[in-house]
């Protein structure tokens, strides 16, 4: 039986999506007030302005936390799956936590460089844990709009951190200030998560107990998760390698989209900082939240009549982020830009709530933390690669619609990619397995 025959599962799936939310408001916010707050960090740091190329500088601070993120995502993931995805939230919000407190008190290019690079450590192990303890809550009926809604809360960090540079241009308040209480809100909520999370668990462990004793297992972990055969049944298994491409490509583009937006309209259109942020951040944003919430409920019904709906899904909103990357390059006009980056966020929101669940289509529950932990070691270290170069294209003045040209093109081999998958019809699981 699964949640939707048993309210109380239903309930104590989606209060776990609840708890998680505000985590995942906090990983994205002060990734986006530093793209908001660009001009403001980069004035007060004299290391940039004694620089030649301060745009790389800053193009290799963006990329160099994406590294050492992408690295340690694998690594999250394997934690994960081993020992607890609960305590694995946890502690990573703590860690990222202090790591954006001290953030306000760095004084040179060096100390943002281990600040950030730290915050990819401790934020790496977030991800990985909180889906994949999504999907194992959340059966075929419920967990793509479940992701959804977790890549909501994704979206108004996003939203939130795009209102940065209106705090860091405020005498009374500054960049400091905003990763310090930052900081602060995410030590606090850290405290009881945990426990929390853990009521949550038990709960629906003995729900779904009652409800089906097969879903009782053997305490302990597959043979093959310990003895590392993860990279086996991942990198041997086509449709997984497939899907660790087409994650990489299309989010190349969304990775300059959050970086490089707010600083692109302020030189483009020659407006202030806070509204460049909340240009650059707010409309798309909000947008992706509707793509989201759509997209869920879209895939889980076209799930009951094929089990490839939540790739179609997906490719439908890749095809949606492709005239917007076009667009976006060749914008004339402030609001032209604003509206094809409202395209683009209604298409990253159909793409980027499928691909979690689809991952739960092609490989074993025990791996899908692991799993999704390569694929963000993948395409964040691409994205990296794309920061800092997009950084060197703009200290050499290279147009926009080149630049995004070339992103573009790369979405467009990414849908064929994705139509490639071969995945597995969705049947009753082990709903709570790992999960706590």
């Amino acid at each position: 039986m699964n949640e939707e025959d048993n309210p109380g599962l239903t309930k104590t799936a989606w209060f776990a999506v609840v708890l998680l939310m505000p985590v995942a408001l906090l990983n994205y916010l002060d990734r986006q007030m530093m793209a908001s707050m660009q001009s403001s960090v980069i004035a007060s740091i004299p290391d940039f302005a004694e620089a030649d190329n301060p745009q790389a500088m800053w193009g290799f601070m963006l990329g160099q936390f994406k590294w050492v993120y992408a690295g340690f995502s694998l690594l999250g993931g394997i934690v994960a799956d081993r020992f607890s995805r609960r305590w694995t939230v946890a502690i990573s919000l703590l860690v990222w936590s202090m790591i954006t407190w001290w953030t306000g008190q760095v004084t040179s290019y060096q100390e943002l460089l281990w600040a950030r690079s730290l915050m990819g450590v401790s934020e790496a192990f977030y991800i990985p844990a909180a889906l994949a303890l999504i999907v194992e809550l959340h059966a075929e009926g419920t967990r793509s709009r479940a992701v959804g809604m977790h890549q909501m809360a994704i979206y108004l960090g996003v939203i939130a951190g795009g209102f940065g540079g209106y705090i860091a241009s405020n005498p009374d308040l500054g960049w400091r200030w905003a990763f310090v209480a930052s900081g602060i809100v995410g030590m606090t909520y850290a405290v009881p998560l945990p426990w929390l999370l853990g009521r949550s668990m038990a709960s629906h462990s003995r729900k779904s107990s009652a409800d089906a004793e097969t879903n009782e297992r053997e305490p302990g972990l597959p043979p093959a998760v310990r003895d590392g055969g993860w990279s086996r049944t991942l990198l041997g298994n086509p449709s997984f390698v497939l899907l660790v491409l087409y994650f990489t490509l299309p989010a190349m583009a969304a990775w300059i989209v959050r970086d490089w937006m707010p600083a692109i309209l302020k030189k483009e259109f020659g407006i202030g900082e806070g509204q460049a942020g909340v240009s650059a951040t707010l409309y798309w944003q909000l947008a992706a939240i509707a793509g989201a919430l759509f997209g869920g409920w879209m895939a889980d019904r076209w799930m009951q009549v094929s089990h490839r709906g939540r790739i179609y899904t997906s490719a439908i909103g890749v095809g949606l982020i492709v005239p917007a990357i076009f667009g976006v390059g060749n914008a004339t006009s402030l609001m032209m830009a604003i509206g094809f980056l409202i395209l683009f966020g209604i298409g990253w929101g159909l793409f980027d709530g499928n691909n979690m669940p689809i991952l739960s289509q092609i490989v074993p529950s025990a791996y899908r933390a692991t799993g999704y932990g390569v694929m963000n070691f993948v395409s964040i270290s691409c994205g990296g690669l794309a920061d800092w170069g997009f950084g060197m294209l703009r200290d050499a003045k290279v147009p926009l619609n080149r630049s995004f040209g070339v992103f573009a093109l790369l979405a467009v081999v990414s849908i064929g990619l994705v139509l490639l998958i071969r995945p597995k019809p969705e049947g009753n699981e082990n709903t709570a397995e790992r999960a706590s």
